[in-house]
């Protein structure tokens, strides 16, 4: 890819083959990323895509700093619901709120991706979540806070979600070439582990000195810079065969995912994992058996610590092509470790089994990207893209809404473990009803993305 910006004006054609056209010499080749690596370098992450992707180091950098304000909310908004109304149920309440606008603005976001600028898809929301963190600020200043509007913001943020993710998503393709798709899942993998981790942390450390609103306002603080990064990005016009925003087109990638069963198991193997093993709305409530508010910050962050590890050693994913059955045996061991955190007796084993999960759920993770950025035609990207943020996001606040009520109903460490156990059985039977998805090879000829035509 050119390292200087192309004219916005020049046509959309133009702009393909300008990012399509030979790169100018690099310290590394793509021949000398192929040679063989010692041990050591083979686990490591490859950070190669940064070196050699502008664009993709700006918006890596945007979005790593944005993240780790939208991760200090995310500890902060469930904080202040248990705070204002001493219920687990309601905190999972507020995955509801938030599922059902991301299932409308989702499938939207993903036919904007590919009919709009992607870029500015990206500064457009960036702004908007700007503004809802603004509201969350000045409700937090009032004397008597309202539960209701941390209700309403929090299904503002999801549908915003939905618009932004699928641009998001979309731009990896445009940004780096298909043999560097596992390296960059990695990246990205490895900015949203910086934010798990220091967001949450930061974020209990905010809430006990500082106080909710400057919580929030910290928040805030980090959009202004991201706003900044995404400006001086180029531009990132649709495909010259990208469809119009219409249903016929959403209805397309549809049909797309549908007659497709890889992409189908990627999709019903994350949803079935996140529905059934994701107790992250009683978090509050398990980290009263522990110390309180100080504690849940640590619980929160515990995935993070191991998805961290195994981001920074995920140099071998490379190598691998039996990626559906990858993801099978991640998102079993995932399930396999919350079941273990349920029934562990010390703080000490619940953050271990914490760590094992989220490194678990990173493997699937990073697995499931390279599958869709390799397979989807451009042309579609956006749309795939809405889909899997649904699917993605639909586990796991259907799944607050499930820990929740189970919480309720047989106590919060019977909610975690039998969760944890129906992930199992889940993957299992999801394995086994998509056969075509557990045999994936990244090498077959499946793998290879199949473009529209009409």
């Amino acid at each position: 890819m050119s390292e200087q910006p192309p004219d916005e004006e020049h046509g959309h054609g133009q702009h393909e083959a300008e990012r399509l056209s030979p790169m100018p010499p690099l310290p590394q080749t793509a021949t000398e990323r192929d040679q063989p690596r010692g041990a050591v370098r083979k686990l490591a992450i490859d950070l190669g895509p940064l070196r050699r992707h502008r664009d993709f180091r700006l918006l890596t950098a945007a979005q790593a700093i944005t993240f780790l304000g939208s991760m200090v909310t995310y500890v902060a908004l469930p904080y202040q619901a248990y705070q204002l109304s001493g219920s687990s149920l309601v905190v999972g309440l507020l995955g509801l709120a938030e599922l059902c606008p991301l299932l409308v603005t989702a499938f939207l976001g993903g036919a904007l991706a590919d009919a709009r600028d992607r870029r500015r898809m990206l500064l457009l929301t960036e702004l908007s979540f700007a503004g809802a963190s603004t509201v969350l600020l000045l409700n937090a200043t009032l004397a008597s806070p309202q539960l209701w509007l941390l209700f309403v913001v929090a299904a503002v943020m999801a549908g915003l979600d939905g618009l932004q993710r699928p641009s998001l998503e979309a731009l990896t393709q445009r940004l780096v070439d298909r043999d560097e798709m596992p390296a960059a899942a990695a990246i990205g993998t490895l900015r949203f582990n910086i934010g798990e981790i220091g967001g949450p942390a930061l974020g209990g450390v905010l809430i006990a000195v500082v106080g909710l609103p400057l919580t929030y306002a910290f928040d805030v603080a980090t959009f202004a810079a991201s706003l900044v990064l995404l400006r001086m990005m180029r531009a990132a016009p649709p495909p010259v065969a990208g469809a119009k925003v219409s249903l016929h087109g959403i209805l397309e990638g549809m049909r797309y995912a549908a007659a497709r069963p890889v992409l189908l198991g990627t999709y019903a193997v994350d949803i079935v994992a996140m529905f059934f093993g994701m107790p992250n709305a009683i978090f509050p409530a398990f980290a009263h058996e522990f110390g309180g508010a100080g504690v849940l910050g640590l619980m929160y962050a515990a995935p993070a610590v191991g998805a961290l590890a195994a981001t920074l050693t995920s140099g071998w994913t490379g190598g691998t092509r039996r990626h559906g059955a990858a993801i099978c045996f991640a998102a079993a061991g995932w399930g396999l470790a919350i079941a273990v955190v349920g029934l562990a007796p010390r703080l000490a084993l619940v953050l271990a089994g914490l760590a094992v999960a989220g490194a678990a759920d990173t493997v699937s993770g990073i697995f499931r990207t390279t599958v869709w950025n390799q397979t989807i035609p451009t042309e579609l990207r956006g749309r795939l893209a809405g889909i899997e943020q649904v699917g993605y996001s639909t586990g796991p606040l259907a799944g607050n809404v499930e820990a929740g009520a189970a919480a309720s109903l047989i106590g919060v460490r019977g909610s975690i473990v039998s969760g944890g156990v129906l992930c199992v059985v889940g993957v299992a039977i999801t394995a086994a009803l998509l056969p075509a998805f557990w045999r994936y090879d990244a090498g077959s000829r499946e793998s290879e993305p199949v473009t529209q035509t009409g």
